[in-house]
Order: structure tokens, then sequence, then C-alpha cells
């Protein structure tokens, strides 16, 4: 069984609670971002949406801003992971969505299951996990009512911290870290514009956005935990400089992302926009 189904960043697979904690601080420091996506995605809406797919859910970030933008919405969570839905599950009772919020255990990679007549799906770092993404996507297109929306995000880097030249260590470090986990193919995608038009939807906008978010305590955990990730993850084809300047950067010393004052949190996504081009039926 792949590990396919839910959006997770770089460097590791597991299903364990730090990953879980990566994900939900990545929501937090980029919510405002997210939520203005989905008043853009919104505003090309023909109708409101009755029911919401979010595939690859996680820990249900996506599902929880779906659930409040859209509050006549039913929401339907597709993840691999039962601790990532178990978690998702308690995050929708502790905001009062537990009766909208439907959680659904699958592998993608064997189909998408029956959620009914859909009128927006969500798809958000999630899509390039799948094996054979364009039967997941005619499958979605059959599922989807006429003029239904799918929303896809993609990271196009791994988010950077930190400037060229730290103080300590051969300048590059995180240059050098992302051409490490690049080599090993983390996050390759193709432009999913095809994907979609084989399926049967019309892609109404593709764009690129950067992220910048400011630097508190919330984004010092945010770059502690990735890094933090990366050193794990990275641990046999890093150079033992690195690694050891890596060590000293998630430590909880002076030189560590907790404190260090040149730190900053920077990203890009990219986002397509496609509605499915079918006559009522």
């Amino acid at each position: 069984m792949h590990d396919h189904t839910h959006h997770h960043p770089p460097h590791g697979h597991r299903h364990d609670d730090s990953m879980a904690d990566l994900l939900d601080l990545d929501a937090e420091i980029h919510r405002t971002y997210f939520e203005e996506l989905l008043d853009r995605v919104a505003g090309g809406l023909t109708r409101r949406p009755g029911t919401v797919v979010d595939i690859g859910a996680g820990t249900g970030a996506g599902t929880l801003a779906l659930a409040r933008r859209f509050p006549d919405a039913q929401l339907v969570a597709l993840d691999l992971s039962t601790d990532m839905l178990g978690r998702l599950r308690r995050a929708a009772d502790h905001n009062g969505f537990a009766d909208r919020v439907r959680t659904v255990e699958v592998d993608l990679d064997a189909g998408l299951p029956d959620v009914g007549s859909v009128d927006l799906a969500w798809a958000a770092l999630s899509l390039h996990h799948i094996e054979d993404p364009d039967t997941l996507l005619r499958q979605l297109f059959e599922a989807m009512e006429p003029g239904g929306t799918v929303v896809v995000t993609e990271m196009e880097s791994q988010p950077r911290f930190l400037p060229d030249d730290i103080g300590i260590g051969t300048p590059g470090l995180e240059a050098r870290c992302h051409e490490a986990a690049a080599s090993r193919g983390w996050n390759t995608y193709p432009d999913w514009s095809d994907n979609l038009h084989r399926a049967g939807f019309e892609v109404m906008e593709k764009r690129h956005d950067e992220l910048g978010v400011e630097v508190d305590e919330t984004a010092r955990r945010y770059a502690h935990a990735m890094l933090s990730r990366t050193r794990s993850g990275l641990a046999d084809v890093l150079a033992t400089e690195d690694l050891d300047t890596l060590d000293r950067l998630v430590a909880h010393g002076p030189e560590s992302v907790l404190h260090r004052t040149d730190l900053s949190v920077r990203g890009s996504r990219t986002v397509w926009i496609a509605r499915a081009a079918k006559e009522d039926s």
C-alpha cells in the first residue's frame, strides 16, 4: 500500500505525530492565503456547493477551511491514514462541524470511493502522490455535478527560511538540501492542465502565488519542524558538515531557528481551478 493519499512535507512518509503537527503549522501560518484562495474559488462558482470533497485531507486544515467558507455544504474528507482522520474528526467536532464532515479512509490508488454527486473538489498538495492521477480525475469528473469545480494546488519549491550565508557551516546549506531532496524525486508533478483536460475539465485559471509570512513564534516552530525533518530525511546523503549545521539549527541554542534574527518564511504555490464542462443531465 502506498502513502499517496494525504499531503505531507518532504523527506519522509511516516504517519506520525510530528508530521501531523507540521501539517497543522503549515496551515496555521498560511491561513490568510488559503482563505483568500477560497474566496477566489467561491467567486467563480456557478452555485453554492452542496457536497465538497477534500482529496488527501491529512489533518483536515483544508476540510475545516472549506467548512467555514461554505456553511451549507457537506464535507467528505478522504485520506489513507487512520490517525490523520481521527485528528480531523476531533478538530471538526471541536469547531462545531461534526454534523457536516464525513471521513473516509481510502487508498485513492484503488480508485475514488462513492462520494455522491460532487460540487467542489479540493486537492491540496496531494494529487502528485496518486499513482494514476488520470484515472482518479476521470472518476472525479464522472462524480461531478455539471459545472462542478476542482481546485488543485502544488508546492512549487520547498519553503525557504535562511540566507545563503548563515554564519555557520559552508554557505548554501538550504540550496544543497533542496537539491538533495529533488534528486530523490521530491514533489515531482506535471502541469496538471493537460490531465484535467483529458479528464473532461475546463481549466478556468492557472496561477503562481508567492507566499511570505511574518516571522512569529508559530513561523519559528514551523521552520524548526521542517528543518528537523530535513535533517532526519536526508541524513544518508548530506555531507557531515551540513548535518552538523542542521543539528545546530534545530537545537535550542542561540544559532537555532527558534532564535535567529535572519529567519524568513518564503514559499510558493501553483493553483489550477477547473470546471466540469459537461451538459446537465
